[in-house]
């Protein structure tokens, strides 16, 4: 969705009335009354690089072209320089196929598969730490009247999350803007849908942080190092190797982040403390989401 007046700021942003993202279902509540939500689609969506079937992901269903050349590109499938040809989606197959100038293989890098601690179950092809020693992420300064700022703007931007719940929301922002925002039942799908947004407008990562309602674990760490994205923040919490590979690979490392609290375990010495937290409001209730009592 590009910008509109309703999603004042964002490049791209969650349309939670679009079609087939969501259903109606009626069950009963805890009186027995009937009772009718909005539910959060999934759906299964085949990724192809040059004919060969790398994976199938469970998603919403949104920004497929995106999803699938942000995975090939964060599993070290496709080069930052990679001469992309063709990304045909197919509904109907619910299939996605990107094509190269060059013909790739990968069957040795698929026989190996972790299985991440990513809601809805990542997966990482190959060795997980393959490319970290590559990165070098620039010195970014984060300040923390733009930390304040993002989880406002972000907390009211309407959403899936807010329509439906049971979905994973991330933003890409620089400086105090929010430039593009994704949701997905997995927030590894977000990740990479982001991903595939930079790799496709060919954006520059160095002045960008990225946002996550998500856990700050050791794939969502890795993940942001690779696409070369300096800052990582959450309102949710961490895990030691997520703060360890963080701190070795020079990431600054947000998390917590509720009204004026957070949390910062990597890159403290990049942060400009320019806001009084005693000036910063308590978070509204009704814009808590996942993560806020953790």
């Amino acid at each position: 969705m590009t910008v509109t007046d309703e999603f004042p700021g964002y490049v791209i942003a969650p349309d939670p009335k679009a079609p087939r993202l969501t259903r109606k279902v009626t069950g009963v509540d805890h009186d027995g009354r009937p009772s009718e939500i909005s539910v959060v689609e999934e759906r299964p969506l085949t990724i192809f690089l040059n004919g060969q079937e790398i994976v199938t992901a469970m998603t919403i269903g949104d920004y497929p072209e995106y999803l699938a050349l942000g995975f090939l590109r964060n599993q070290g499938m496709l080069a930052a320089d990679e001469t992309v040809t063709g990304v045909d989606y197919d509904e109907d197959l619910e299939t996605v196929v990107v094509r190269t100038e060059g013909q790739t293989n990968y069957e040795e890098k698929l026989k190996k598969k972790t299985r991440t601690s990513g809601c809805a179950v990542g997966t990482v092809f190959g060795d997980m730490m393959e490319g970290l020693e590559r990165v070098a992420l620039p010195d970014l300064k984060v300040k923390t009247s733009d930390l304040y700022r993002l989880a406002s703007v972000i907390n009211r931007t309407p959403s899936l999350y807010l329509e439906a719940g049971a979905i994973h929301g991330t933003v890409l922002c620089q400086g105090a803007e929010p430039l593009v925002y994704m949701e997905d039942v997995g927030r590894h799908n977000a990740v990479d849908k982001i991903a595939g947004w930079m790799f496709s407008e060919s954006v520059s990562p160095g002045d960008k942080l990225l946002y996550t309602t998500g856990r700050l674990t050791s794939e969502m760490v890795i993940k942001t190092a690779l696409m070369g994205i300096p800052a990582l923040a959450s309102r949710s919490g961490f895990t030691a190797w997520g703060v360890e590979i963080a701190r070795d690979v020079g990431l600054t490392l947000i998390g917590r982040m509720r009204g004026k609290r957070f949390v910062c375990l990597s890159g403290e010495e990049r942060l400009v403390r320019d806001t009084d937290p005693d000036s910063v409001p308590e978070e509204n209730k009704k814009h808590r989401r996942k993560g806020a009592d953790t």
